[in-house]
């Protein structure tokens, strides 16, 4: 035993030993490359730059040979990433670029959204789309992505809440850290390595209105309880590089906010990895107010704490300047410059800087060979699927009957890719129809009818056609459209009916102010319940919507989101039961535009609705429940589970920690899958406290009339938080422990945390 002990003493001193003098090694290459370049070679570093427009490919390969760019990004293909990087060791330090895209949820083979990925609540489904998207995207060449997006949103009016993990700041913070983990690996040095680049620091999810690019104001106990964490986390994942809002936080762009870039981020969360601001954020300074010309900008920018400029347009052509006339210092260039080289050295690119360059790479193969990264997107996008409803146990459907498929999204390739999915190919995608197509024993008992436009308004379209292609515009007349629908309905046993947005409505710069279905297909849907024959609803979306007259019109609903390459399959498999559906809402769904913002965590208020003896005067619309349509954690089953649990003791010392054990039965026919819920309710603190916070989750897998324990282990770290006195701690008291299948259980324990 005393040798086991001497040599573990002595192992872990040897590395410690050896972290120091790699340590060292860095700092000594980094002070002499640093000491050798130029004002304007330090600048280069700190420019990430796009070809296209005024900057040709040749412009820009000519800029990079001269030094006077760090990074690109948007360029995906050989050889020009090759060429590229060719040409950056032919500049005077032959310092190697970074390669960067927006790798948010799929590379080549795309899966579901970001929002869909939350809802399988299934840590595993999660690492493996991101394992995936690293390895493909590196064998493209690329060693930088702008993902895991981990902004906090909690209103569905803003289009890039499909790009987020939803409400909730741990299923946010444990997807984000996920992604990070997976995408960057255990060393940057692994071929296989994607730097991750957390985004956007910070409140992005919180712009008032819903509206895109508009300011955030909020408390700092909010801020640092809820809608920082998951930044924190990623950071503390090992993330290594931070892109910044384009929104204004508390008055302050967050591109020129010193105290969120450098007094919380650097000074209190001790990040040492790159800031970069978002694509014209410099140049938006101007219009924020707060910069009183281009030249002015950049230095407030570097001021806060920027390093690297996105899509640069101004830093190679001002910052000399600015030190030269003492407005800015070369220290302070030479610490951005230090963030970036630190970077490039860590991922070992001055050794290696072709890691999985190809000038000869044929992309075609690449396409052709990811028979594995399909089936593996199958399995994430149909986890990725929320029943909302199933009356009289209508779904599974059987593979023997005629359906009736209808709607503008039911064979659109485009849109199931959903946003963000640039380098994956439409045509490689399989629709819904196509997916059931391929499932069922006839497919001539299939029918097909479009039934009406996504929308009746050629705004839209306009709108849709502005950056992409829009879903298919039919411009047969509406009531032939409908006729032809009710006749493939009427000759059908079920109907199952694709509605709900185009992939460019749930987008950057896509807020909406109404939520609901355009009139063109409630008017669809209206006149397919008139048939009398059962009717699916399947959704299609980025958002949560409201859809009160939709649940009462369908016998099942479905949340499919934009599921990606393999999604037309994956829907299949749960409509006909090969895949019983698991997935949980990562946000509450509004009943109405009016309720928003709507979420599970929050805060209680002195009149709470129920409140004896108060009659009307408690918090409550006299037009509206409070409760959203489908509250978050919500999601049903093609099989029934019960649930209890037992706390291990009903005290829990500051030091100690309480283990909470759920007993969980298939109760059902069918084998299922489950997501555990673990909530907390701290009771009475100096601060008002959540309702119920999310703490803890875990799937369990069961047989038919199988039984499963699952356990919790609850720390004191978990019920910590900022008090009065903005102190991050825990108060003795007493909490509640809820266990259950989402944010409405009522099932409840309590526990006693003691004042040591």
């Amino acid at each position: 035993m005393k040798k086991i002990i001497l040599f573990l003493t002595l192992s872990l001193f040897s590395n410690f030993i050896l972290a120091i003098n790699s340590s060292e090694s860095k700092k000594v290459f980094i002070d002499e490359l640093l000491s050798k370049m130029t004002i304007k070679q330090k600048v280069g570093q700190l420019r990430l730059i796009s070809v296209g427009g005024e900057l040709s490919l040749d412009k820009v390969l000519d800029q990079i040979e001269a030094g006077e760019i760090g990074g690109i990004f948007n360029t995906i293909v050989e050889p020009d990433l090759s060429n590229m990087q060719d040409r950056a060791l032919k500049s005077p330090h032959k310092i190697p670029l970074l390669l960067g895209f927006d790798i948010i949820h799929g590379h080549r083979t795309i899966f579901p959204i970001n929002l869909g990925i939350a809802s399988t609540w299934d840590r595993e489904a999660i690492a493996k789309v991101a394992q995936v998207s690293a390895d493909e995207a590196t064998s493209d060449g690329l060693n930088i992505t702008w993902a895991p997006m981990v902004d906090l949103s909690r209103d569905p009016r803003w289009g890039r809440v499909s790009e987020g993990f939803g409400e909730d700041p741990y299923l946010t913070s444990e997807a984000g850290r996920i992604f990070v983990e997976q995408m960057q690996k255990q060393s940057l040095t692994d071929t296989k390595s994607l730097v991750t680049t957390v985004k956007h620091f910070a409140l992005y999810g919180a712009v008032e209105g819903g509206r895109e690019y508009n300011s955030t104001d909020m408390s700092e106990r909010k801020m640092f309880q809820e809608y920082l964490v998951p930044y924190k986390s990623a950071i503390d994942a090992g993330s290594r590089v931070i892109m910044v809002s384009l929104a204004s936080v508390n008055g302050i762009p967050a591109t020129a906010n010193h105290w969120l870039l450098t007094d919380v981020l650097r000074n209190q969360w001790h990040f040492n990895g790159v800031v970069i601001s978002d694509h014209g954020a410099i140049r938006e300074l101007i219009n924020h107010g707060v910069a009183s010309d281009a030249k002015d900008a950049v230095r407030v920018a570097i001021k806060a704490g920027i390093d690297v400029s996105m899509n640069d347009e101004f830093f190679l052509q001002f910052i000399p300047e600015l030190v030269e006339q003492g407005l800015l210092s070369e220290d302070e260039i030479n610490n951005a410059c230090r963030h970036v080289l630190e970077l490039k050295y860590d991922m070992g690119l001055f050794k290696n800087a072709h890691r999985n360059l190809d000038p000869n790479l044929d992309i075609e193969t690449m396409f052709a060979d990811n028979r594995l990264h399909r089936e593996d997107a199958r399995d994430v996008a149909r986890r990725s699927i929320v029943l909302l409803k199933n009356e009289h146990n209508l779904l599974p459907l059987s593979k023997n009957q005629k359906i009736a498929v209808i709607g503008p999204l039911a064979d659109s390739k485009r849109d199931i890719l959903g946003s963000w999915s640039a380098a994956g190919r439409a045509n490689l995608a399989v629709t819904p129809l196509e997916g059931i197509k391929l499932a069922v024993n006839d497919p001539k008992a299939i029918s097909y009818a479009f039934g009406a436009n996504l929308s009746d308004d050629p705004e839209l379209f306009n709108f849709l056609n502005l950056y992409d292609v829009a879903t298919k515009f039919d411009s047969r007349p509406v009531n032939v459209m409908l006729d032809e629908a009710i006749e493939s309905a009427k000759n059908a046993d079920v109907i199952v009916a694709f509605v709900g947005e185009a992939q460019g409505m749930a987008h950057e710069s896509s807020s909406r102010t109404d939520l609901s279905l355009a009139a063109s297909q409630k008017r669809l849907l209206t006149a397919l319940k008139a048939t009398g024959k059962p009717l699916v609803i399947a959704l299609m979306n980025g958002r949560p919507l409201t859809l009160v007259d939709e649940f009462q019109q369908a016998d099942a609903m479905l949340e499919t989101w934009f599921l990606g390459t393999e999604g037309g399959n994956a829907i299949a498999d749960v409509l006909f039961g090969d895949y019983n559906p698991s997935g949980k809402l990562p946000m509450s769904f509004p009943r109405n535009v009016g309720q928003i913002p709507v979420y599970y965590s929050h805060l209680n208020t002195g009149r709470p609705r129920g409140t004896i003896n108060m009659g009307k005067y408690t918090t409550s619309y006299f037009d509206s429940p409070n409760e959203p349509l489908f509250p978050f954690g919500y999601g049903l089953n093609y099989t029934d589970f019960s649930i209890n649990f037992v706390l291990s003791t009903n005290e829990m010392k500051q030091d100690g920690n309480l283990t909470v054990t759920a007993i969980v039965e298939n109760t059902g026919d069918r084998e299922g899958t489950q997501i555990v819920q673990l909530y907390l309710q701290d009771i009475t603190a100096s601060v008002s406290r959540p309702v119920k916070e999310l703490k803890g989750f875990e799937k369990v897998t069961l047989k038919s009339h199988e039984k499963a324990e699952v356990k919790f282990v609850i720390t004191p770290e978990m019920l910590k938080f900022w008090n009065d006195k903005m102190q991050f701690v825990a108060e003795p008291g007493k909490f509640n422990v809820f266990v259950g299948f989402d944010s409405t259980t009522k099932n409840v324990q309590t526990f006693t945390l003691l004042d040591n």
